[in-house]
């Protein structure tokens, strides 16, 4: 159960929501003056801070400033009846969910200290587990608060207490490699050694060889035993990215040592038995390749015991704040420069962009940003031109696709920016769409679409 403190020197409103956020199931706790507010909170931690903005002599923007610095966890939704766009996006920017407009209708309200209490469970859980692998397990390098990394980092703190086969897919620069090491690093196995190879940077007709390693004499130039990548990885973990790349002959190799744990090296009669977890890695489409005939489908259902997916980061733009963020700090340190921000329009430039290298393209943009500006904030001329100029294509393309759309797929689409513009704020998108929030509602409903807060 949630507590909340809600703040507003009206006792009639105050009353009115305390009531209604009871009956919800919420324990509220009131508060008339931003003062009383801030010295509560001094005392106890709430979950979720709704204040009015407009009090005096403290009002809620102080009252939202100090709730983040006392318990910056804690959400805050502001109310008021004199609101401009200009006050709510003040109050965004300085930390809050969300702004709502007096009067308000109940299902509006309750909707929005539902996503509030939402986002702070979903970013504390985050958090709490990030916290968990950094401390323990040098996790440090995986950035992201959505719900898809989310996912994907509670799939792999539960999958590394195993030593199940699992299959990293993932277009490429997505990071399989940072997650196939956070697997190794939070097992049993993190204190031995965590072997890595590309398979698909290595001739079809080397790769017996470096994998299961090669008695003298096997092959013309083979002038001393050598051993192979599972021995070297015995005990440990071997990661082998872009298994979609190995030969057929390979492939049997790799079959035997799932069944049986036996390698044999290249020309020699004696078989090895080896202790070695393995995590494959795959940009391309096994299920495909094993319809042409181009992969073992018997391989291919071995190694997908655990299948881990990470998604691209057009699928999870929320992320691209943290990780940009992330890279500013990394290489600003790394140049010794002082560039501390990255200006609105960079920003929108990069949460526009749809990455097709992903993480990896986006750490290469911000580095290269980094060293070229002479200033203490990226701005969008420190991008590649590339980059530069696809929110403006973007922007052309769609003009094009809507002469090409019927007049309620036009209609949607208008909604749907409104929406995304105003932070998905119903009232506010109905009175610029000039209709009232019921017709909204209506419209959102024939299109199938779930009303929600953007986050």
């Amino acid at each position: 159960m949630a507590d909340i403190l809600l703040v507003d020197d009206e006792k009639s409103v105050r009353s009115t929501l305390a009531v209604l956020l009871q009956k919800t199931g919420y324990r509220v706790e009131e508060s008339s003056a931003g003062g009383d507010a801030i010295e509560k909170m001094s005392n106890r931690f709430y979950d979720l801070v709704i204040t009015d903005l407009k009090m005096e002599p403290i009002d809620g923007i102080e009252v939202l400033k100090k709730t983040k610095e006392i318990n910056p966890s804690t959400e805050v939704v502001v109310m008021t009846a004199y609101s401009t766009v200009e006050s709510g996006v003040e109050a965004i920017k300085l930390g809050a969910y969300d702004y709502i407009q007096k009067p308000f209708e109940k299902d509006e309200f309750l909707i929005i200290v539902e996503k509030a209490l939402e986002r702070k469970n979903l970013l504390n859980e985050v958090e709490q587990l990030q916290n968990e692998l950094k401390e323990k397990y040098r996790f440090e390098n995986i950035v992201g608060n959505s719900k898809e990394m989310f996912d994907v980092l509670t799939l792999v703190s539960k999958v590394s207490k195993t030593d199940s086969t699992i299959l990293v897919s993932g277009e490429s620069g997505t990071g399989k490699e940072l997650i196939a090491k956070a697997i190794h690093l939070n097992s049993r196995r993190k204190h031995r050694s965590f072997v890595t190879i590309n398979c698909g940077a290595i001739p079809e007709n080397l790769q017996e060889s470096e994998l299961f390693g090669h008695v003298r004499g096997a092959f013309t130039g083979a002038i001393r035993d050598k051993r192979g990548l599972f021995q070297e990885a015995d005990g440990g973990t071997l990661f082998l990215d872009e298994v979609g790349e190995t030969s057929q002959a390979t492939q049997v190799k790799l079959l035997r040592f799932l069944q049986d744990g036996e390698i044999r090296r290249v020309g020699d009669n004696e078989p090895f038995y080896v202790d070695v977890r393995l995590i494959t890695a795959t940009n391309k489409d096994l299920p495909k390749l094993t319809e042409e005939g181009k992969f073992r489908e018997d391989l291919f259902y071995r190694l997908n015991v655990i299948p881990i997916h990470i998604p691209p980061i057009r699928k999870r733009k929320d992320d691209i704040p943290l990780l940009v963020n992330h890279f500013l700090k990394k290489y600003a340190e790394k140049e010794k420069k002082n560039v501390v921000s990255i200006s609105p329009e960079a920003m929108k430039i990069l949460t526009g962009y749809h990455w097709p290298g992903n993480v990896r393209e986006l750490e290469n943009v911000l580095e290269r940003a980094v060293i070229l500006t002479n200033k203490n904030t990226i701005l969008p001329e420190d991008f590649p031109v590339l980059v530069r100029e696809s929110l403006k294509r973007t922007q052309e393309v769609e003009v094009l696709d809507m002469e090409e759309k019927t007049l309620e797929e036009v209609e949607k689409h208008y909604i749907l920016k409104m929406l995304e513009k105003v932070n998905w704020n119903q009232k506010q998108a109905s009175e610029i769409l000039g209709i009232s929030t019921t017709t909204l509602w209506r419209k959102l409903k024939s299109y199938g679409i779930e009303p929600r807060m953007k986050e």
